[in-house]
């Protein structure tokens, strides 16, 4: 919690006053009733699949599938702290991993209370162009990149190599306004010049394949420049083209594509498959399987999460409104495959 402390210390009676930086009011009572604790389920324990939700409760597309690259072994062998290996059983499971703010208002975290992280406005101020669909106009949005092991945080869960990334607290891990590749597509080619083969008609049309899969709750992971129904993931950048206002379709994109970058400087891990129990590794493509989204604010979903490409056609109606309500909150899950002692 010392993101937040410090960042509340540094705002002003102005910045929390701010009407363009709303209060997404993640800490209050929202963190319960606001979060799909059901989307918990399923867990994959020793091979064998263990889910406690009522037939209404579940996902009706596929939602609730484990990963296709997922562990199916019973038993596992890891090193313990004294570099000692021992004999465990497999437990793979959905979990909050990440909370991540897409705002058109450069610096305002709503996820801090609509605190404004810092007043330079120079060159970020992001939003949508109107609207004539012609190729001139784009979306622009920041993002901010939180830890959010909620799990670790009550005590839900303890062993260490269920945690690839070693985050057991809330804490501000990137900040957009300060990447320049985010505001600027070819300063981003810089970072990822396989751009060239994968930001063109054809490799996008490719994408309807992943869009049917995401939406039936299984994204290909080998589509590694797809993200289904919302949009090619390059380049990675904050622009996009548009709809009426901001739509949960782009700042899914744009969420996946920030998910994607980070991947590809080593600030995420892959924690799916049987390489995989004893610890996350690097995997410089997103694997999208691993991941699914839920959205907080403005308008939290608490019934079922969404993969990543799933067309918002079958969840998005009125998850966005003018004003306040174009600043979008997304909690990230993440199945992570590990080793039980």
């Amino acid at each position: 919690m010392a993101v937040w402390l410090s960042v509340a210390l540094s705002s002003t009676p102005a910045d929390a006053a701010d009407a363009l930086c709303p209060d997404a009011e993640l800490w209050s009572g929202k963190l319960i009733t606001d979060i799909c604790w059901g989307c918990l389920f399923p867990i994959r324990l020793a091979g064998g699949v263990l889910d406690f939700r009522s037939p209404q409760s579940k996902d009706s597309i596929g939602d609730d599938l484990i990963p296709t690259a997922a562990t199916s072994k019973v038993f596992c062998v890891c090193d313990d702290k004294d570099l000692i290996p021992k004999v465990g059983m497999t437990m793979g499971y959905w979990g909050p991993a990440r909370v991540v703010e897409l705002v058109p208002n450069p610096w305002c975290a709503p996820t801090l209370g609509g605190t404004k992280i810092n007043s330079s406005t120079v060159r970020l101020w992001g939003g949508s162009s109107p609207v004539n669909y012609d190729t001139d106009e784009t979306v622009f949005v920041n993002y901010h990149y939180y830890a959010f092991p909620i799990y670790v945080m009550l005590d839900l869960f303890w062993e260490d190599r269920c945690f690839a990334d070693g985050y057991k607290d809330f804490d501000l891990m990137y900040i957009s306004e300060l990447d320049p590749t985010w505001n600027n597509d070819e300063l981003a080619f810089f970072t990822n010049p396989e751009v060239v083969l994968f930001a063109n008609p054809v490799a996008l049309a490719a994408c309807a394949a992943d869009a049917i899969s995401a939406s039936a709750g299984k994204p290909i992971d080998e589509m590694f420049w797809c993200a289904g129904a919302w949009g090619g993931i390059y380049p990675l950048s904050g622009h996009t083209h548009p709809g009426e206002g901001i739509a949960p379709r782009q700042t899914s994109l744009l969420l996946t594509r920030a998910t994607a970058a980070l991947h590809r400087r080593g600030l995420a891990h892959k924690t799916v498959g049987d390489a995989q129990v004893c610890g996350g590794t690097i995997s410089p493509f997103i694997p999208k399987s691993q991941y699914a989204t839920t959205m907080f604010y403005p308008v939290a979903d608490t019934d079922a999460k969404h993969a990543i490409g799933e067309s918002d056609l079958l969840w998005g109606a009125g998850h966005s409104y003018p004003g306040a309500g174009e600043n979008h909150v997304y909690i990230l899950w993440r199945f992570t495959d590990c080793c039980l002692f």
